[in-house]
């Protein structure tokens, strides 16, 4: 499109969208009128409205949240509002001002990957108020996660967005590169932090309300008292904010996914879909991550359109940690690269925010928002990933102008807002610039170059690491995974074992190692085997010095004539005990695997293609294809033997980094169940007597449960299409 056509598209700027978006049972979960909304732009904003109007509670406030930390502090210095400053003794003062308030706090019961970022037991900083109810949120499927973030005063004021009460999420617009608010709880400093929140009152706010009583019923079994609206007593809305639209009608989108009986839902993808559809001058977005397929097919299809509208998408720059920017920054560039490839009409904007002062770190852009035509505004917890379409659960509110000019200002002035705080200037000038290049790529082109701006987005992915990272079906998946989807992307299912007879094979073994240790005990088994005598012959070439070395020349041989592995680690375990034993099996198993890697790279393709035959080619194709994850995979879910799997690898075009990586990572949990395991037994052999085996047979039932729990969820997706892996922030 043409800069004419465009400067005259901007003219009508304030023209409605041809048809509503918002449409309850398809794109939302509940439309309700709100008398006021408002644009919290980053944590300062929201943490002191949330404050303000956490003071005027007289009954409830609720917060749902993917993090909560007691330890927040949320207010400046300057900012002193007469109660404490941090998160935890914030609720308590609350609590002891005013008898009749309750405070329920649910928040995900999260993954163990996170424990060094969180608090680990808020409660406890809390001191266990009795009106006080914090409760941890684990109903959902394996590896996803709660990631809604809302919080409701009184069901008369409520607040949804990105921000959630973690560490490092408080900030200012200006972002200073150094702010002694924004550290952790131990005095590192954080790096800047971007955001959106919104709030709205009125009949929305008791819907969101509504939304929290019924998570907490789901996690806790327990059911709140229901609110009136027209038992509403007070307005909670804070003096200090003014509001920024008036007498709208809220929509409130959600994603869950099938669990146990519940059925998935997908409002939040739908309405991405029916609001890019609908867009005709221009889609503004601002997003954590971009690795949506379906977002980007649907992005794509309108760069194709020759009059379809501007794209803006601010992109958060690096994602944190290697794990982060090796898969979900690779699928983000593979959405990226098809854009790019469409845009003939140079209607694609690609940008991140540069902070001045920040060296090699850059500003964590961690907002959720969706503009169209500034008819539209959507704001949530939803990243533009396929994880926030159908794996964890999400909340959204979008507010559609219908013509109303006074909405549509309040809309195009969030979004003048926004670029203004990224360009380092004025809403006014943003605005200016628009109406002047008709085009708000061209309006931002021309503001860019100074120290704080928006800097094009021309990250490219690198061959090799496109390669063999795998689609996005394990990594970003938008659907509880079935947990053959793994192996069936390393072998197909007509040459794979099911994982249930692997699981349960192994459970098999363990109750045998358990019912020999009883009968070494309990029966005449101990007169036909003189277990101490064993004992000591062990512990006596436990103390020889080239015993390590004997040890792992056995781990090499077994590799060579495909001994069970499981067995040469019972032997280190019981020989060594559990700590050098683990170390010799790890390093055993590590030397055997690439010992036989390297007899599969010398015999080559061909000679392993005859001796292995149809299945483990398969495997061949795929560790090629997959790299370091898969390799991973099959360390943890056995598609065949450890020494056919090195030796396939060995032929196939894997790299030899990738192997090592992959198998160094893959080894650990397995060994580190079987040598804890294992060592009880010969605990129980050695030192026999009730204790020791009541041990045995906690660890024992403790492994059945969890095989049994996983057989359970097998069992599930046997008879269902999706069952539910992963994180998000």
């Amino acid at each position: 499109m043409d800069k004419p056509n465009l400067k005259s598209a901007l003219i009508h700027a304030y023209q409605p969208l041809q048809s509503p978006i918002l449409e309850v049972g398809r794109n939302c979960w509940s439309l309700q009128p709100a008398d006021r909304a408002a644009f919290l732009i980053d944590g300062a904003a929201y943490y002191r409205a949330f404050r303000e109007a956490a003071v005027q509670a007289e009954r409830s406030i609720m917060i749902l949240g993917w993090d909560f930390d007691s330890r927040v502090r949320m207010l400046s210095d300057e900012e002193s509002d007469g109660f404490p400053p941090c998160l935890g003794d914030f609720i308590q003062a609350l609590l002891a001002r005013r008898r009749t308030l309750h405070v329920h706090v649910l928040i995900w019961d999260f993954h163990l990957v996170y424990a060094f970022e969180r608090e680990w037991w808020p409660l406890s900083a809390l001191r266990a108020h009795r009106r006080l109810h914090f409760r941890m949120d684990g109903t959902h499927p394996v590896g996803a996660s709660h990631h809604q973030k809302v919080a409701v005063i009184d069901d008369a004021v409520a607040f949804v967005g990105g921000l959630d009460f973690a560490q490092c999420r408080w900030d200012t617009p200006e972002h200073l590169p150094n702010h002694s608010l924004r550290v952790f709880p131990d005095g590192r400093p954080c790096r800047p932090f971007h955001d959106v929140q919104m709030m709205v009152d009125g009949k929305a706010a008791l819907s969101l309300g509504t939304l929290f009583r019924t998570r907490w019923t789901r996690a806790t079994g327990h059911q709140l008292s229901s609110a009136s609206y027209a038992a509403l007593r007070h307005a909670a809305w804070p003096s200090s904010v003014k509001s920024d639209m008036e007498m709208v009608r809220v929509g409130i989108s959600l994603t869950e996914p099938t669990y146990m009986d519940r059925s998935e839902v997908r409002q939040v993808e739908r309405l991405y879909l029916d609001a890019i559809q609908a867009a005709r001058r221009h889609i503004y977005i601002e997003t954590q991550y971009l690795t949506s397929s379906r977002l980007g097919a649907a992005l794509l299809e309108r760069l194709q359109d020759p009059g379809g509208p501007e794209i803006v998408i601010i992109l958060h720059p690096n994602s944190d940690g290697w794990l982060e920017q090796y898969t979900m920054d690779v699928l983000r560039g593979r959405v990226l690269k098809r854009l790019r490839a469409a845009d003939t009409g140079q209607r694609l904007g690609l940008y991140y925010p540069q902070i001045p002062g920040l060296g090699p770190q850059c500003i964590s852009l961690h907002s959720k928002v969706l503009i169209i035509d500034d008819d539209f505004v959507r704001i949530g917890s939803s990243n533009l990933s396929n994880r926030s379409m159908g794996f964890d659960t999400e909340c959204d509110l979008a507010v559609e102008a219908s013509g109303d000019p006074a909405i549509q200002h309040g809309i195009a002035t969030l979004r003048h807002r926004l670029l203004a705080e990224h360009l380092g200037t004025s809403p006014e000038t943003v605005e200016a610039r628009e109406a002047r290049e008709g085009s708000m790529i061209a309006a931002i082109t021309s503001l860019q170059g100074g120290k704080r701006t928006l800097q094009v987005f021309d990250n490219q992915i690198p061959p090799d690491v496109d390669a063999w990272i795998p689609d996005s079906e394990l990594i970003d998946p938008d659907r509880p995974l079935n947990p053959d989807v793994v192996g069936n992307h390393l072998v197909p299912g007509e040459h794979r074992t099911p994982a249930r007879r692997h699981i349960m094979a192994g459970a098999s073994i363990l109750m045998a190692f358990l019912a020999l240790a009883a009968a070494w005990r309990w029966t005449s088994l101990r007169d036909w085997l003189d277990v101490p005598a064993l004992v000591v012959y062990l512990q006596s070439f436990n103390d020889s010095s080239v015993a390590p070395f004997v040890m792992i020349a056995g781990f090499l041989l077994g590799g060579l004539i495909i001994a069970p592995v499981t067995v040469l680690i019972a032997v280190s375990v019981l020989t060594f005990g559990p700590l050098f034993g683990f170390v010799y099996s790890f390093t055993g198993m590590t030397l055997s695997a690439l010992l036989v890697f390297g007899i599969g790279h010398v015999l080559g393709h061909d000679t392993v293609r005859r001796l292995a035959g149809s299945r483990l080619n398969k495997i061949s194709r795929r560790l090629a294809q997959k790299g370091v994850l898969a390799i991973i995979a099959v360390r943890i879910i056995p598609v065949a033997p450890f020494s056919l799997i090195n030796l396939v690898a060995g032929a196939s075009h894997i790299r030899f980094r990738h192997f090592l990586i992959g198998t160094l990572i893959g080894e650990l949990p397995g060994l580190l169940g079987i040598s804890i395991f294992v060592d009880q037994i010969g605990e129980a052999v050695r030192h026999p007597g009730l204790g020791s085996f009541v041990a045995l047979i906690v660890a024992a039932l403790l492994i059945v449960l969890g095989v049994l729990g996983l057989r359970r969820w097998l069992g599930k997706g046997t008879n269902s299409e999706v069952i539910g892996n992963g994180v998000t922030k």
